[in-house]
């Protein structure tokens, strides 16, 4: 049978020529099937993989820059599908969250610039419009998102508060300009609106006449309602994604799954948010994983709301979220991976990373030698972006001297000579 998966596009030319400055070699990476490798970074792509030293100097094209990933697994960059941008970071403000552009702008841009730093190179950002903040918020975001290019990708889901009704004709304007303002997702809150069926049929035809995808946040409590949602979601391209679905998993079992079967019949993906939810919608706990795997569901998981009211403590590392799905949620370290990296990626409509030539240079190198290990321990991060380095994360930990360090040779997460209080050893 042939291979129906996406293909990467053919690898560029190896023929010897000068260096390019633009090139990045990573050095001695481990891969997650146990390889040492070489990789080759060019135009925004994986240019080539080779066994540890084929690919420097002597060999078929130099490189214009190095980066030693000794002691490094590399990882396809994770994605960030669900992040409240006008929000973040505002649980200190000791009052009101300010909706001035430059404070939303501010917040949204340090927002994402940490969430890179954990690994996220692709953001997808749900900003309120409407109510208080108009499109202010929206169009603070936006600027962030061009502040951000090529350090990270941000894009933003415009979220009404009510779309039927006479009201929801205020709403249904916003939306539209919303979407012309440069919004490239359409949802909100369908649970809100005093008519729910309603508000999703507005937003799924506004998605239809814009060819935007859909991202609707919903507890997931109603499985009449989520029947209906299917049925009127089936075949809707560029998608739908339903997050965080967090009462799904305390219906009866055999609601939830026949609820998991139609969302998967009608491609509809789920976003859980295992490190706490947002602003709206219940944080208890996350959807049934497992379930909605098994039903053939695609699932992603995120971070929610980034130390805002919300969530005042949320951290918004996926390594982070796949921590909590494979120690919480009955995961497997790849498969929890896979919900931040893979699905996450999918979700957004992103092509697929693998480490592999001719797949996109979306990287991220964690220190540590296992997947299980990363997720647990996973501190030390070089993130990469459309070829090159845009983040780095070192962390040394450090113990006073002791006899049995000395005689038992435990391993050191320092690398190199660092300054330390007397009678210290880094590690």
């Amino acid at each position: 049978m042939p291979d129906s998966r996406p293909q990467p596009p053919p690898p560029p030319s190896s023929s010897p020529g000068p260096a390019d400055p633009s090139s990045l070699l990573l050095c001695g990476a481990r891969l997650t099937d146990g390889r040492t490798v070489d990789v080759r970074l060019g135009g925004g792509r994986i240019e080539a993989v080779g066994t540890a030293g084929s690919l420097g100097a002597g060999g078929t094209r130099a490189c214009g820059a190095r980066v030693d990933l000794s002691g490094y697994l590399l990882l396809p960059a994770p994605a960030e599908p669900h992040a409240h941008a006008d929000t973040a970071l505002s649980a200190d403000t000791g009052g009101p969250v300010s909706y001035e552009p430059q404070d939303v702008q501010r917040r949204a841009t340090e927002a994402a610039l940490l969430q890179l730093g954990h690994g996220a190179t692709a953001l997808r950002a749900h900003v309120r419009v409407g109510d208080v903040q108009g499109l202010g918020a929206l169009a603070a975001v936006l600027q962030a998102r061009r502040a951000l290019r090529g350090l990270a990708e941000l894009t933003t889901v415009a979220m009404p508060r009510v779309l039927t009704g006479v009201a929801g004709a205020d709403g249904l304007a916003m939306l539209r300009d919303a979407v012309k303002m440069g919004a490239s997702v359409v949802g909100g809150r369908p649970d809100l609106d005093p008519d729910p069926a309603g508000y999703v049929e507005a937003v799924l035809e506004m998605a239809s006449e814009h060819g935007c995808p859909v991202d609707l946040h919903t507890d997931a409590g109603d499985p009449a309602r989520l029947a209906r949602l299917a049925a009127m979601a089936g075949g809707l391209r560029p998608g739908v994604s339903l997050s965080p679905c967090g009462d799904l998993g305390r219906l009866p079992s055999e609601v939830a799954s026949r609820t998991a079967d139609q969302l998967a019949a009608a491609g509809v993906a789920v976003v859980c948010l295992p490190q706490g939810g947002c602003g709206g919608v219940d944080r208890r706990g996350a959807a049934p994983v497992r379930l909605l795997r098994t039903a053939g569901v695609r699932v992603a998981a995120g971070s929610g709301a980034l130390r805002d009211v919300s969530n005042p403590v949320g951290r918004g590392d996926p390594l982070e979220a796949a921590f909590l799905l494979a120690s919480r949620y009955g995961l497997s370290p790849e498969e929890a991976y896979d919900a931040v990296s893979s699905s996450a990626r999918a979700v957004l409509g992103l092509p697929e990373v693998r480490v592999e030539a001719g797949f996109p240079a979306e990287l991220l190198a964690v220190r540590g030698d296992r997947l299980a290990g990363v997720l647990s321990l996973g501190y030390s991060r070089i993130v990469v972006h459309q070829g090159r380095v845009v983040a780095r994360t070192s962390a040394v930990r450090e113990y006073c001297s002791s006899a049995a360090s000395v005689e038992l040779g435990l391993p050191r997460q320092g690398r190199g000579r660092c300054r330390r209080p007397a009678g210290c050893r880094g590690g």
